[in-house]
């Protein structure tokens, strides 16, 4: 087994912290209270920042090495299917369309929970009911990326949430790496 360095410390932070926003306020904390509101702005600015990061961090935060193409998530999809273990250095393909969409709705969930506050939006409905959906789908999302990285991790041999945590992937010898 080798190990190769892939989470620098901001984005393991940054996605712990977001997991502890998220959670609070979805799960905790009173959605009517001044504190569901100072998360939800937290929340928006750690997207903000990873959104900056994925700009000009190091290769493995970058959007640029892990939005995938077309071919690549085929190409996991089979793996899948065929049982073919391969490890990537950084995000998998289905996992990068998750982090995607995890990002663009925890903006979305901002961007409604503002919109309830302002004088413009206070008391429409639709916009309430937007930012519940959007929750909706987010509790969704989560439980699928969690479901899929015990099954990734399983399937492949590489600890996912560990190197979420020590920001280094150990691989089995037997699995070939994709840059």
């Amino acid at each position: 087994m080798h190990s190769i360095k892939v989470w620098d410390p901001f984005v393991r932070l940054f996605h712990w912290s977001l997991v502890a926003g998220f959670t609070a306020n979805a799960l905790f904390v009173d959605e009517d209270s001044d504190l569901h509101e100072w998360i939800g702005y937290a929340v928006v600015a750690l997207v903000a920042a990873r959104i900056l990061w994925g700009l000009v961090g190091p290769r493995t935060a970058r959007f640029a090495a892990f939005l995938p193409t077309p071919q690549a998530v085929m190409a996991q999809i089979t793996d899948i299917a065929t049982r073919r273990r391969r490890a990537h250095l950084g995000h998998t393909p289905l996992g990068a369309l998750m982090i995607v969409n995890l990002l663009v709705t925890m903006l979305a969930i901002g961007a409604t929970g503002y919109m309830m506050t302002t004088n413009a939006f206070w008391g429409i409905e639709w916009v309430e009911d937007t930012h519940e959906a959007l929750v909706t789908w987010a509790e969704l999302s989560v439980v699928a990326h969690v479901a899929a990285v015990i099954w990734e991790s399983r399937r492949t041999g590489v600890n996912l949430p560990r190197a979420m945590v020590t920001g280094r992937k150990r691989i089995p010898d037997d699995i070939n790496m994709v840059p």
